[in-house]
C-alpha cells in the first residue's frame, strides 16, 4: 500500500505543471547561509495577495463618485457586517506592503544582489516599485477625503511642469478643468488594474531569480552549499510571516488609524483648502525631495534620477569584483542613505517653515550625492578589479616564461 501511494505521489509530480512548482517551490537549490534579511521577497508576495483580496471585496461595495464614495466608504465601515476589517486590513496593508518592499531594496543594495547576471531581477524590481506608488497614489485618492482631494490635486498638477504635453496630460488625468468626477472613476480602474499587473511582474521577477538562482550574505558563489527551499527555508519564512501577522493584527485591531492622516476622515470640499497637505507617509521621502527644489520641471526630473542611478547600478557594480574595501565602503554608504531616507520621511510631514526647510534641502543633497557616491563606488571597485586582473595576468604570463 505504502509502495503504491509513493508511485501515485511521484507520477504527480511528474505532471509538467506540478514539476514546475516542485522545481521552484519545493526543490529550488539555495544557498544554505541565507539570513532573515532573505524573508522580505516571500513577505512582499503576501502582502501583495493580501491587498487584491481585500481590494477585490471593497470594491463590491464602493461607488466612484464623488457625491457617494465617501460615504459609501463610511457605509462599508458602519453597516457592512466586518466591513470595517476589509477596510483596515487593505489601509494598513498598504503601509505594511511599503515597509516590506523597502526593506527588501535596502537588503538588495547592502548586499549588492543587483550585480550582474542578475540584473534582469534588479530592473524589475524598479519598475515594480514605481507601479507600486502609482498604485498606492491612486488608491489613497479613492475614500475621497479631504486629503484625497488635495493631495491629488497638487501631485497630478506636477504633469504641468512637463513642456509643451505638460497641460495635455494633466487635462486628460483630471478629465475636465478641475479634479472632479471624470478623475476618481479613471484612477478606481487604474487601481483595480494596476495590483494584477503587479502580480504577472513579480512572476517575472521570481523567474529572472530563479534562472540564475539567490545570491548569499558573503556575495560568493554558493553553489556547492546548497539545500532545498522546502522545509528549511519554509520554516523561516513562516516566522517572519507570523511576526508580520502580528504587526498587522494590532494595528488592525488597536491603532488602525496610526499610519493614516486625520483629514481624510472628513468628506472632501474643494473649497476648503488643508493647512498642512501631506501624502501617506510612504511618499514623504519623494515630497520632501520635491518641496526641496524650488523649480517644479527640476522636481520631477529628479525623482526620475533617482529610479534611473537604481537602474544603473546592475551595469556598474560587476560580479566578482568586490573587494574587502570597497564591500566596507559600498555598505556605509548604504547604511547612510537609509538615514537620509529617514530623514527625508521625518522631513516631508513637517510644515514648510524653518529649520525644516533649510534640512530638507541638505537632506536632498546628500541623498543624490550618496546615490552618485554609490555609481562611482561600484564603477571603480569593477575598474580597479580589471586592473589587479590585468596586472596578475601579466605577472603569470612573465613568470610562464622565464620558467
Amino acid at each position: 500500500m505504502t509502495t503504491s501511494i509513493k508511485k501515485l505521489r511521484g507520477s504527480l509530480w511528474d505532471q509538467p505543471m506540478l514539476a514546475v512548482a516542485q522545481n521552484h517551490l519545493i526543490r529550488y537549490p539555495t544557498p544554505s547561509n541565507l539570513n532573515g534579511n532573505y524573508n522580505w521577497g516571500v513577505l512582499a508576495g503576501l502582502c501583495l495577495v493580501l491587498q487584491i483580496r481585500t481590494g477585490i471585496f471593497l470594491a463590491m461595495h464602493y461607488t466612484a463618485h464623488v457625491d457617494l464614495a465617501f460615504h459609501s466608504v463610511q457605509h462599508l465601515m458602519r453597516d457592512v457586517p466586518n466591513g470595517w476589517l476589509l477596510r483596515y486590513l487593505h489601509a494598513n496593508g498598504a503601509s505594511l506592503f511599503f515597509i516590506v518592499v523597502y526593506m527588501h531594496l535596502f537588503r538588495g543594495l547592502y548586499y549588492t544582489s543587483y550585480a550582474q547576471p542578475r540584473e534582469f531581477v534588479w530592473l524589475v524590481g524598479v519598475v515594480i516599485l514605481l507601479i507600486m506608488i502609482l498604485t498606492a497614489f491612486i488608491g489613497y485618492v479613492l475614500p475621497w477625503g479631504q486629503m484625497s482631494l488635495w493631495g491629488r490635486t497638487v501631485i497630478t498638477s506636477l504633469a504641468s511642469a512637463l513642456p509643451v504635453v505638460g497641460t495635455s496630460i494633466v487635462g486628460w488625468l483630471w478629465g475636465g478643468f478641475c479634479v472632479d468626477n471624470p478623475t476618481l472613476n479613471r484612477f478606481y480602474s487604474l487601481h483595480y488594474l494596476f495590483p494584477f499587473l503587479l502580480a504577472a511582474l513579480s512572476l517575472v521577477h521570481l523567474a529572472a531569480l530563479h534562472q540564475y538562482g539567490s545570491t548569499n550574505p558573503l556575495g560568493i558563489n554558493a553553489q556547492t552549499d546548497l539545500v532545498d527551499f522546502y522545509p528549511y527555508f519554509y520554516t523561516k519564512d513562516l516566522v517572519a510571516a507570523l511576526v508580520l501577522s502580528l504587526g498587522a493584527a494590532y494595528l488592525v485591531n488597536f491603532n488602525p488609524e496610526l499610519l493614516g492622516h486625520p483629514d481624510n476622515n472628513i468628506p472632501a470640499n474643494p473649497y476648503s483648502t488643508p493647512a498642512h497637505i501631506v501624502p501617506e507617509w510612504y511618499f514623504l521621502w519623494v515630497y520632501a525631495i520635491l518641496r526641496s527644489i524650488p523649480n517644479k520641471l527640476a522636481g520631477v526630473a529628479a525623482i526620475g534620477l533617482v529610479f534611473a542611478a537604481l537602474a544603473a547600478l546592475p551595469y556598474l557594480h560587476k560580479p566578482n569584483c568586490r573587494g574587502p574595501s570597497f564591500r566596507r565602503l559600498h555598505q556605509a554608504l548604504v547604511w547612510a542613505l537609509i538615514g537620509d531616507f529617514m530623514l527625508l520621511t521625518y522631513l516631508g510631514h513637517q510644515p514648510v517653515e524653518p529649520p525644516f526647510v533649510l534640512l530638507g534641502q541638505l537632506a536632498t543633497v546628500c541623498f543624490f550625492g550618496l546615490l552618485a557616491a554609490l555609481c562611482v563606488a561600484a564603477w571603480a571597485d569593477h575598474y580597479l578589479a580589471n586592473l589587479t586582473l590585468k596586472s596578475t595576468t601579466k605577472t603569470s604570463k612573465l613568470s610562464a616564461i622565464n620558467g
